[in-house]
């Protein structure tokens, strides 16, 4: 079924570019409305305090300038982190999709010079004893996401001050996982057989490396990532599968299924993993290759309104934008074009109208609409729905859109 067609919100030039304030669409068209099963996971997402997604979250905001200048950045980040700090507190916990909020979270701080945010997170993570989520003796890359907050938090800290005990119960976890056997009769699966663990894992291993000095960190995010590449990785689309089980899987329309937060998941994970590498990693340019075949082909799929949608191959199918991926791809390019990897001629004018799209879609309480609910595959959902997964990848990237315009 097709939802009543929305009422148009035009952007509106009231002042010459680049200092432009505006209201953009929520969308221009006819959307299609969740399926039962969809709705149902939106209802236990909505549940378990991810996010939500009202019928009427309010009007869209105004006055957020879409320039790349530093202190219009830090006015949209600002908005959209203090909405989601106010409402998600206090149901912060262990889960990936918090581990997430809590990687954006720390970046909004370093990058707005508001202590709140990494106050927060601090907080959180005293909180919990420094503890994964329901203390997994071996964890997987869903519950050792949020060691990034507490390897940042540790590292952050003089030398002679830190606290091993941030980092004990994490390294106990990682250390178990590496002994564990890649393949048993009851798993059969490689450690991370899901795209998605690219962001969740390998920055925290690279992390326990910097704090640790131990290569064992670093070997192990090599043979994996691998591992991923060689069973999820399109040479041909320069896109991955979200998991074995969608390599042949196709769209509505007959193309190959590739969706946004999944390619989302691994640009910003290359972004969070390689500034850890050791400097001379012989490895580093698998990495960046990557992040270099996956940016030309995300850009060649960029809308007209500078997003992508959850179907990256159907756009016509999934008619409304989706923000996790986009935020996370933004931030990778951006990532990779603050440090040289990528050309910014090419992709400035990317991230630029990845940037402005976003902005179009936070309403006047500082929500961050548009964004998909848990799953595997591209969904359906609402206009409104805010997650906190997407919110952690706009804050991300607008961390990094930051330091660019700090550059130029």
């Amino acid at each position: 079924m097709m939802k009543p067609r929305l009422v148009c919100l035009l952007i509106a030039i009231v002042a010459p570019w680049p200092a432009v304030v505006y209201a953009q669409a929520v969308s221009a068209q006819d959307y299609p409305t969740p399926t039962p099963a969809m709705q149902a996971g939106i209802d236990t997402d909505n549940g378990r305090h991810f996010g939500d997604s009202p019928a009427d979250p309010g009007p869209l905001a105004k006055g957020l300038s879409a320039a790349l200048k530093p202190a219009d950045i830090d006015a949209a980040v600002k908005k959209v982190a203090d909405w989601e700090l106010a409402r998600r507190q206090p149901y912060f916990d262990g889960i990936w999709t918090n581990g997430v909020d809590y990687a954006g979270f720390m970046a909004a701080s370093a990058s707005t010079g508001d202590p709140k945010y990494r106050d927060a997170m601090l907080a959180t993570a005293q909180k919990f004893d420094w503890q994964l989520r329901d203390h997994d003796a071996h964890p997987g890359a869903d519950n050792q996401d949020i060691g990034q907050m507490y390897l940042e938090l540790y590292l952050a800290q003089p030398k002679d001050k830190q606290d091993i005990h941030w980092i004990e119960p994490l390294r106990s976890g990682l250390d178990a996982v590496i002994d564990l056997k890649t393949v048993s009769a009851r798993n059969t699966k490689i450690p991370w057989w899901w795209c998605d663990a690219l962001f969740m894992a390998p920055p925290v291993w690279a992390r326990m490396y910097t704090a640790t000095g131990d290569h064992k960190y670093i070997d192990y995010i090599h043979t994996n990532w691998r591992l991923t590449y060689d069973q999820l990785y399109n040479k041909q689309e320069h896109l991955y599968a979200r998991d074995a089980t969608f390599v042949s899987k196709t769209e509505p329309n007959g193309k190959p299924v590739f969706w946004s937060r999944g390619e989302g998941w691994v640009m910003g994970g290359i972004a969070r993993t390689v500034p850890y590498l050791p400097k001379d990693d012989p490895e580093i340019p698998f990495y960046i290759g990557q992040l270099k075949e996956m940016a030309a082909r995300v850009a060649e799929l960029q809308g007209p309104d500078g997003l992508w949608h959850a179907g990256m191959l159907d756009p016509k199918t999934f008619a409304l934008p989706e923000i996790s991926g986009s935020a996370l791809m933004t931030f990778g390019i951006a990532w990779g074009i603050n440090n040289g990897y990528l050309d910014a001629k090419t992709y400035r004018p990317v991230v630029e109208k990845a940037w402005k799209g976003m902005l179009g879609h936070i309403y006047a309480d500082g929500r961050l609409g548009c964004i998909q609910q848990t799953g595997a595959e591209p969904a359906f959902y609402y206009p409104s729905s805010s997650y906190d997964y997407g919110i952690g990848g706009f804050m991300l990237a607008g961390a990094e859109l930051k330091k660019m315009a700090a550059k130029k």
